[in-house]
């Protein structure tokens, strides 16, 4: 997933934030006003900000300190949009609290690696040796993939969502530790390998390039991992909005986006329409248990 990069920020920070994005004016007071909710703060968030200025859109950006609260915020109106997750991640909170948030756009794919400060390469990874992973649903079940594919575990089960109960472990060459997404990069001195979101690569230090493995981000596999805009179900053809989709795409904002990521993400064109015809798969298969 990439779900963006996560910002720990004080909580009088985010009171005074939403003080502000409640107002429900520009800074300069003049423009078509969007609160955008994000986990993420860099080079291209500066570069997309300007160019929606430059569009006439006076971007309110609200910044959270983990991934529960821009779905929260969205559903209760508290902003118009978010940007920070993908397709499956979408799906799980939909299906988990019976809500209808809706995908407009797609941004980008970022690969799911496999990092190790101990070995190489895939085949030195010895058998029994422990590769950790996040313990999140659709992070986790994407993290098993990318370790079947390595050759390093055996799932149990024909299952678009496995979980840690569907590894076979006496079939499998490596021990899988879930932990939290933010410790997959800190328990690098202490296994044999780890899955890393990129989220979490950059300020542990780790280079982008030097995975040992990662999914396909252009396979059909990869498509609930595609990560986009949303809103509620109701505004999913507010002109604003699509407005936002179309300028991320600015090669401006690419290239910016290309920098901060290290050269890893992979941009998509998707519309909302085709985009919800994967949600509507991904929160089936989330509602059946496969």
């Amino acid at each position: 997933m990439r779900i963006l990069r996560a910002l720990t920020i004080p909580a009088l920070a985010v009171a005074t934030a939403f003080t502000l994005t409640a107002c429900g004016g520009g800074a300069d007071g003049s423009g078509d006003v969007v609160r955008i909710g994000t986990t993420e703060s860099d080079k291209a968030w500066d570069v997309f900000e300007q160019k929606a200025k430059d569009q006439g859109i006076t971007l309110q950006i609200q910044n959270y300190s983990d991934y529960s609260q821009p779905n929260i915020a969205l559903a209760q109106k508290q902003i118009d949009v978010n940007l920070f997750q993908h397709l499956q991640f979408l799906g799980q909170y939909n299906v988990a609290n019976n809500a209808d948030l809706t995908p407009i756009g797609a941004t980008q794919i970022v690969p799911l690696g496999l990092y190790s400060k101990k070995h190489k390469a895939v085949g030195d990874i010895p058998q029994g040796g422990e590769v950790a992973i996040p313990n999140d649903p659709s992070n986790q079940a994407r993290a098993l993939f990318v370790l079947q594919a390595a050759g390093l575990v055996k799932l149990a089960s024909d299952t678009r969502a496995p979980s840690i109960a569907d590894v076979d472990r006496n079939a499998s060459k490596v021990k899988v530790t879930p932990v939290d997404a933010a410790q997959t990069a800190l328990s690098l001195a202490s296994v044999d390998g780890s899955i890393i979101n990129n989220t979490f690569l950059e300020r542990s230090g780790v280079d982008p390039k030097s995975a040992l493995a990662k999914d396909d981000p252009n396979s059909p596999g990869a498509e609930p991992y595609i990560n986009t805009f949303v809103t509620r179900a109701e505004d999913r053809d507010n002109e604003k909005y699509l407005k936002l989709v179309e300028i991320w795409h600015d090669p401006e904002v690419q290239q910016a986006l290309t920098e901060s990521s290290k050269g890893t993400s992979v941009e998509v064109r998707r519309d909302g329409p085709a985009l919800q015809q994967i949600l509507t798969r991904v929160q089936q298969t989330i509602r059946d248990g496969k």
